[in-house]
């Protein structure tokens, strides 16, 4: 029987698919590729993207009446201190306590994460109550730290942040997998939906994107795309895929065959 709850602390989600809200034209574009991709939770730059201010357009008021929840995450930020004022602030204006911790080191080129900083901020924000969903670099060791420091989910970069390049270190996701209890989120660098494919059959336990839908030609199409590739790479890994071998191995049995005569 495939299970397809994806359970990060105390939340439960029916899809393990989860979007970003960035780079679409409007807000209306973001609200039909969400539903669309069927996921639960979309991600929203809250430094970028308003949800706190309910006197200008607000993305929350698009998805008043779904069941999609609203994941804040600090993309922006730059320090542990600049993330833990943020979502203390988001937690204030809206109740909303399942973050996605992003503080990023490399702002220039790569938007590679701060992991240092992350722990601090995860360390800290976790004590105070915060569900903290960890953007970090793919490295089992830092993974396994932040687990410690109270991280509910780890969301190992697959590639740089927008670059669709795909999965660049399957074993390293397969590692960090090995080397905590909590959820593994593939997270960046997804470029279709074979990506986020790859990603769940290796064993990852959900997938987040953004780009490869909302700068897709057709997003909606995209999103339905990433849907039923993140639900048929859960079904491959449940089901266990055969062991490669170096050569061929015949489908039917080679002994006891029909002898004809020539």
């Amino acid at each position: 029987m495939l299970d397809n709850k994806l359970k990060i602390g105390k939340y439960e989600f029916d899809s393990r698919l989860i979007v970003g809200s960035g780079k679409y034209k409007n807000f209306s574009m973001t609200k039909d590729a969400t539903l669309a991709s069927n996921s639960n939770m979309i991600t929203v730059a809250v430094r970028r993207v308003n949800i706190t201010n309910p006197n200008e357009e607000n993305l929350m008021d698009y998805f008043n009446n779904t069941n999609i929840t609203i994941l804040p995450n600090s993309a922006g930020c730059v320090s542990a201190n600049e993330a833990i004022t943020l979502f203390r602030m988001v937690r204030e204006a809206t109740g909303i306590d399942i973050i996605k911790m992003e503080v990023i080191g490399d702002t220039k080129r790569t938007l590679y994460p701060d992991v240092i900083e992350t722990i601090k901020a995860t360390e800290v924000l976790a004590r105070e109550g915060f569900t903290v969903m960890a953007y970090t670099s793919d490295d089992p060791i830092v993974a396994k730290k932040l687990e410690d420091a109270g991280a509910a989910a780890i969301m190992p970069l697959a590639s740089p942040i927008g670059s669709g390049l795909g999965i660049q270190n399957k074993y390293n996701v397969v590692f960090i997998k090995e080397a905590v209890s909590v959820p593994v989120v593939v997270d960046a660098g997804i470029g279709c939906a074979s990506d986020a494919s790859i990603a769940m059959e290796i064993g990852a336990d959900a997938v987040l994107t953004n780009t490869a839908i909302a700068q897709a030609q057709n997003p909606i199409l995209m999103a339905e795309a990433m849907k039923h590739a993140v639900f048929a790479g859960r079904m491959s890994y449940l089901a266990g895929r055969i062991q490669r071998k170096a050569y061929a191995s015949a489908s039917s049995p080679v002994s006891g065959l029909v002898q004809f005569d020539v």
